[in-house]
């Protein structure tokens, strides 16, 4: 908001205001354009039977876009802005994923490789496994 109103101090309200409006109607042509070529690939991966997280973790990339276009702010815009430029995004997507992967395997107790940590017992299993063996049987 701060450099909403320098900027609407030095260049005047009515041109801000129509600042404002365009990168916010720029930013629903973009993201419009952007959302449906991401629907798209996400529907070529299902069809072939992959999972399309990439492309799931690149629309929630893309609403959070969206929304910092809509709200007034020449900050607020770039971040979005950010978030509808593909190559950006991916990257962004990229970094999150990664870093949430290596969370994730953190907090499971995954860490990559087998170290001294790790003990077999008599079946041959990992015994630090939360995987319990059992049998199925179906009761008609």
């Amino acid at each position: 908001m701060w450099l909403l109103i320098k900027v609407g101090g030095v260049i005047g309200a009515l041109p801000t205001i129509a600042m404002v409006l365009l990168t916010a109607m720029v930013g629903v042509a973009l993201l419009r354009v952007q959302g449906f070529r991401t629907l798209f690939k996400a529907q070529e991966k299902m069809s072939r039977g992959e999972l399309p997280a990439q492309e799931m973790a690149e629309g929630i990339c893309l609403a959070i876009g969206g929304a910092l276009l809509l709200t007034p702010g020449f900050v607020t815009d770039a971040i979005g802005f950010c978030c509808l430029i593909p190559g950006v995004r991916q990257l962004i997507v990229g970094l999150g994923m990664r870093s949430f992967t290596a969370n994730v395997r953190t907090q499971a107790g995954f860490t990559g490789h087998h170290g001294g940590s790790s003990r077999m017992n008599e079946a041959g299993s990992d015994s630090s496994s939360n995987t319990i063996d059992g049998d199925y049987k179906r009761e008609d």
